[in-house]
């Protein structure tokens, strides 16, 4: 699903214009991403949780050379499914 289906479905289901809908869903998500860039722990409660991971530097090989690359540290995205939507997905009701 496209975030534009997912404001298709959202105004459908709501009768708000697609207009209103789409500022609703790109403010939810725009304000997870600021969340997320600032450290802080988003939670969706039956959906999931957004968290920042940090890796650690390391040393990787070019798989075309096999030369050793240094690849710094950095903080990646994290999505962790919450139990009930994990139960919905496997008919867990």
């Amino acid at each position: 699903m496209t975030k534009a289906e997912l404001v298709d479905i959202i105004s459908w289901k709501t009768g708000v214009s697609k207009k209103d809908t789409g500022t609703v869903v790109n403010l939810i998500l725009d304000n997870i991403g600021e969340a997320l860039m600032r450290g802080d722990k988003v939670e969706l409660r039956g959906f999931g949780s957004f968290k920042v991971k940090t890796r650690r530097a390391r040393l990787a090989r070019n798989p075309r050379t096999g030369e050793a690359v240094q690849v710094p540290a950095k903080r990646v995205p994290f999505f962790k499914t919450s139990n009930e939507l994990k139960g919905r997905m496997n008919g867990d009701d």
